[in-house]
């Protein structure tokens, strides 16, 4: 009888929103931690724990390789000559396939931007007419052993880095990072955005390949793991792998640039430039997933990627198969003037890094990005140690200092994500949703549910 003579105390195990009306009647309560799992269909649950042990091998091995891998930049070509498919009236996108008629504004500013710097159409007016005229075609990044950011574009003229598994001897090719502001990434399309791309094809591409070809070989995931012991997590914070990266570059450039003058405007546009190893830290994920692809019964997600209209995952166990859903607008902190009403949904390929165990999965080790949407250094801890619950393993190489140099949760395991309603967290930049403005911000956000329930009910369903 005490109980009913006691402060009344009550635990809401339902939606949030339930606990207002507690809340308004001064009513102390607690919000359970409980998330109810992705799928209705508990047969297929039942059936994944039926084959568990399988499945816990084969992920096991695709884990592996993964963690195995050593990717290495070890050149620069044109995306033409180098990249497998490629053509000249091809443009390759972020994301999971979109047509013209279905994809964002920022994606479309892009392309439009990409047919300009090629030559290809002499105004913004011809470029959208020639983009929808079907003359054009358009694949997704990852079907060609690529990776863009944002909207992530690349054309056949555009320079590209190629990265080497040398563990596995697969390769995966990247752009040059242009900045942030009005860039073809963000889907600007302004003279501005297009001359910046001819000097990077005429002169910072020439010069970082001659100076590539001297030292032979950058050591990628070397520079990843020293960047998460200075404050990095290699997606939304890549200060410290950039700085690294040009101490590595540097002395290669200076002896072998065209002049001084050439080798200072290379240099200064690197060392102005904080995110410009986030393409190559794209690269080199990308690469080490890549290596854990086509293991028989494995439920390891080996992609996450959107275009800003859909967001797609691949498992390595399905082959080449998209599981998609809408993609949503993060949670950010937006430039003056703007705010979540202007902004696209999430958007690019540069979820590769959490898949690999990066970016928001390691966001612990950089607690200053959570300042994007007021968060704390301890909401940046929590968001890491969930993503423990949804993954197969944890990092041999990529460490988190705060985390008494803990491996960053690696492996995205579909049945963990579909039974527990823990989604991937990410963090990321935030496009304008019309072509043309560019950047107006960078948030985080968790990744939708839809694509991952469809790609567990898949797996479950073709386990035999």
């Amino acid at each position: 009888m005490k109980l009913f003579e006691s402060e009344l105390k009550v635990i809401n195990i339902g939606l949030e929103s339930f606990r207002q009306g507690l809340s308004d009647a001064g009513v102390k309560s607690l919000q359970a931690e409980f998330k109810p799992p992705l799928s209705g269909e508990a047969a297929l649950f039942t059936k994944a724990a039926k084959y568990h042990s399988r499945i816990q091998k084969a992920n096991k091995k695709a884990l592996g390789k993964i963690l195995q891998a050593k990717p290495a930049l070890t050149g620069m070509g044109r995306a033409l000559d180098v990249i497998p498919g490629m053509k000249r009236d091809l443009i390759l996108h972020a994301g999971p396939p979109v047509t013209w008629a279905r994809m964002c504004g920022p994606m479309r500013g892009g392309i439009m931007a990409a047919l300009m710097y090629e030559g290809l159409a002499g105004n913004p007016k011809e470029a959208e007419k020639l983009a929808a005229s079907g003359k054009i075609k358009y694949g997704p990044c990852h079907e060609h052993c690529a990776v863009g950011p944002m909207a992530g574009i690349i054309s056949a003229s555009m320079p590209v880095f190629i990265v080497k598994n040398e563990a596995g001897n697969n390769y995966v090719y990247a752009t040059q990072n242009e900045g942030l502001g009005k860039v073809l990434r963000y889907g600007a399309y302004s003279p501005e955005v297009i001359e910046r791309l001819k000097w990077m094809e005429t002169v910072l591409y020439p010069t970082l390949k001659r100076a590539i070809e001297l030292l032979g070989r950058v050591d990628l995931k070397s520079i990843a793991a020293q960047a998460l012991h200075m404050g990095d997590e290699v997606h939304n914070r890549n200060r410290a792998a950039t700085s690294l990266f040009y101490r590595a570059i540097a002395p290669a450039v200076i002896n072998t640039a065209a002049d001084n003058g050439t080798a200072a405007k290379v240099l200064d546009f690197i060392n102005g430039n904080d995110h410009f190893f986030l393409n190559l830290s794209m690269a080199l994920s990308k690469a080490s997933l890549d290596a854990g692809r086509g293991v028989k019964d494995s439920s390891l997600v080996v992609v996450m990627a959107r275009n800003g209209t859909d967001f797609g995952v691949q498992l390595s166990g399905t082959g080449g198969k998209w599981f998609t859903g809408p993609a949503v607008v993060p949670d950010a902190l937006y430039f003056p003037g703007y705010s979540k009403a202007d902004a696209n949904p999430d958007i690019g390929d540069s979820s590769i890094t959490e898949t690999n165990g990066l970016g928001g999965f390691a966001i612990a080790a950089a607690p200053a990005i959570v300042q994007f949407v007021g968060g704390t250094a301890a909401d940046a801890v929590n968001y890491t140690l969930a993503m423990y619950e949804i993954t197969a393993g944890e990092n041999n190489i990529y460490k988190i200092p705060y985390l008494n140099f803990r491996g960053t949760p690696t492996g995205i395991d579909v049945i963990k994500v579909a039974k527990s309603g823990i989604l991937p967290f990410i963090d990321t930049g935030v496009a304008h949703k019309n072509a043309g403005i560019g950047q107006v911000g960078a948030g985080v956000l968790s990744a939708p549910p839809e694509p991952f329930a469809k790609a567990f009910e898949f797996f479950a369903r073709n386990l035999k």
